[in-house]
């Protein structure tokens, strides 16, 4: 049976993430952490008594840190290395840090450099919208004028998330859900992520991945652009691209459960977002 390790993104954060514990068993990464950061992540994620949480710069480091200490901990209480690992949007950074790619560092530094020109990208919205075909979104969308709001994530059959300009967003909202979608829900973002709107984040990322230390992975990782491995050769210019195209997360699984269906997968954080998708996703077909 093979064994999936998988890493979410923005939106698994809420106030408390980790754990106090997770923070103590690893006063060395924590340290690190803050020398990079410039404040204690500990703090933005046990107590955010700022209310940074939720902003981009802020978000994404929280979300890597608790990832990557949170596999060194399963991995330290005997849990063996996967078969294969993925991780939706920012969570792809942690998998690779996991796979030997990056040390917990670099990988933060990555993530420091994507979060802050995401976060360069405003006035933008996501939406999940549930109960639709994605095609039958995209048709609604361009019948409407409404082209600038794009495909940004496909999740599941029945779950896809669309993003673009907040007003143009909001306006979508309302059609798709008068159109029979069973529900719409904004997520809490303040970018039009994996859309051609980042475009210019996609760009200065590239900028700052050329030349970044990257080895080859130690098992294979998912990318969210292919829904394929990443190769050595492709990396940089997948962790790039991701930044301004659709996340295939409904397509990665599939290709995983196509190649074997009693995968087992291992969501790593906290979270469980992912693992409600994947159930979603096993029932969408016979896996024999």
């Amino acid at each position: 049976m093979t064994c999936v390790h998988l890493f979410p993104g923005q939106g698994s954060q809420r106030v408390g993430m980790g754990g106090a514990a997770l923070f103590d068993r690893f006063p060395e990464q924590v340290a690190e952490a803050d020398d990079i950061l410039g404040f204690s992540v500990r703090e933005l994620c046990l107590t955010d008594p700022e209310r940074r949480l939720g902003r981009t710069e802020f978000t994404q480091p929280a979300v890597y840190v608790v990832g990557a200490l949170g596999y060194a901990t399963a991995r330290a209480d005997g849990l063996p290395a996967p078969d294969a690992a993925a991780g939706h949007s920012l969570g792809e950074i942690t998998a690779l840090h996991t796979a030997g790619v990056l040390g917990f560092g670099d990988g933060l530094r990555l993530v420091v450099a994507r979060a802050r020109a995401m976060a360069r990208v405003t006035d933008g919205a996501m939406a999940a919208v549930l109960g639709m075909d994605e095609a039958v979104i995209r048709l609604l969308l361009r019948r409407a004028g409404l082209e600038a709001v794009e495909v940004a994530n496909l999740n599941t059959a029945d779950q896809t998330v669309v993003a673009g300009p907040a007003a143009k967003v909001e306006s979508a909202s309302a059609l798709l859900s008068e159109a029979g979608a069973t529900a719409v829900r904004r997520l809490d973002v303040s970018g039009p992520f994996h859309t051609s709107h980042m475009s210019a984040a996609a760009r200065e990322f590239a900028g700052f991945l050329d030349g970044f230390p990257l080895a080859e992975p130690a098992f294979p990782v998912y990318a969210n652009r292919t829904a394929q491995p990443y190769t050595h050769a492709d990396l940089p210019r997948l962790l790039a691209e991701q930044i301004d195209h659709p996340v295939l997360w409904h397509r990665t699984v599939r290709t995983l459960l196509a190649a074997d269906p009693d995968t087992e997968f291992v969501e790593i954080g906290g979270g469980t977002v992912l693992t409600r998708m994947i159930r979603a996703l096993r029932r969408e077909r016979p896996l024999r």
